[in-house]
């Protein structure tokens, strides 16, 4: 795991963190602007002193304020990629990508690491080797800037809203790269965003941010779905997140069986993916309806026996009223849905008791493909 004990001024917030996250995979640090996000990381990486705390990866101590233990930035092998790409603009492409490599001493200069030509394939810049910054679009430069940062070596990634100032075509053609980088290196990537769809596509872990603490922590469809995102999400953009395995291809009728838990499966457009895989399922709110009793002429095909945990209804702008449902599908894993007050009422809802959830669509995704609307009712 990686230790995160802080206690730092900021101007007029106090940096307070103590945090115990994964030590690989993408852990997203979310939260408005001055929440302390980036404030978090430059501390990480040591770009200034905390007041107190203690800051461990994996089994190396990079700061320890009681024990006066302060690992200097160049020494604590981080990675650090910003906003805006920061190359040099009079190396080439291949030049930026060796800075920061270790000079082996035999007077050939910086000799290309072993694992050069990996990180040249994983980010698609074979054919920009012998380029020039200025000669770069803005999604070039961050996949440069990104493959630099790796061929340091690091023994942890930091991201500081790396697709923040690139257009939405940009950010189409970084995501990917992202993704699979994700799922090809071994190393903990801490990744500072505001964006919910960074975090819905890359996203395992989460941190969420507000006045220099840490508001709630956890696994992306743990924390997705508490109260605590609900002010990040409109009532008609509500959803849940699960994590599934596609369990059964049906050839005839080209769809595909998903497990969320060991007694709740779903099927969905076929996917085109081995059984095993596994994926990311997202059910808006919207898309669940809720019945009494389990209908046997419909078209919707997935109907999941429920139980309700909990009800809340919310004024809209307008002065009606709308009910979210949370329903419990056992095992810990809970689904949403949206309903008006009128069919809330008609139907008696009430909590503890039993009903059907019909899910009309459902999106899937998983960590190195873009996530896709897939409808679910055959």
């Amino acid at each position: 795991m990686i230790e995160i004990k802080l206690n730092h001024k900021l101007g007029d917030i106090v940096l307070d963190i103590d945090q115990r996250i994964p030590s690989t995979g993408i852990t997203a640090i979310f939260g408005r602007s001055g929440s302390g996000k980036t404030s978090l990381i430059n501390a990480i990486c040591g770009l200034y002193t905390p007041d107190k705390g203690k800051i461990q990866v994996r089994d190396k101590v990079l700061f320890d304020h009681e024990n006066k233990v302060n690992v200097a930035i160049e020494k604590r092998k981080i990675g650090y990629v910003f906003q805006d790409a920061r190359l040099f603009p009079h190396y080439s492409v291949k030049g930026n990508l060796l800075y920061g490599v270790q000079d082996k001493g035999d007077g050939k200069g910086k000799n290309e690491p072993s694992d050069f030509s990996h990180v040249v394939e994983l980010l698609n810049l074979s054919q920009l080797l012998n380029r020039f910054p200025i000669d770069l679009s803005g999604g070039e430069k961050q996949r440069v800037a990104i493959a630099r940062a790796l061929l340091s070596n690091p023994d942890m990634l930091l991201m500081d809203e790396p697709l923040a100032s690139l257009d939405l075509p940009r950010k189409k053609e970084v995501m990917p790269f992202l993704e699979k980088m994700a799922q090809e290196i071994d190393i903990p990537i801490l990744y500072v965003t505001h964006s919910l769809s960074e975090i819905l596509r890359l996203a395992d872990y989460i941190i969420l941010m507000e006045q220099g603490g840490v508001v709630t922590s956890g696994s992306l469809e743990s924390v997705w779905g508490s109260d605590a995102m609900k002010p990040w999400q409109s009532f008609s953009e509500q959803s849940s997140l699960f994590d599934a395995v596609i369990s059964q291809h049906h050839n005839k009728y080209a769809l595909s069986k998903v497990r969320l838990t060991e007694e709740t499966s779903m099927w969905v457009q076929h996917l085109d993916e081995p059984v095993g895989t596994s994926i990311r399922l997202q059910i808006r709110a919207n898309d669940v309806s809720i019945t009494m009793n389990r209908a046997t002429q419909t078209s919707i095909r997935n109907i999941l026996p429920a139980k309700i945990d909990k009800i809340d209804v919310i004024e809209t702008k307008e002065g009606s009223q709308n009910v979210s449902v949370t329903l419990d599908l056992g095992h810990q894993c809970q689904l949403k849905a949206n309903v008006t007050k009128w069919a809330f009422d008609d139907l008696k809802l009430r909590t503890g008791q039993q009903v059907y959830a019909q899910v009309k669509g459902v999106s899937v995704a998983q960590k190195d493909m873009t996530m896709k609307h897939v409808i679910a009712n055959g």
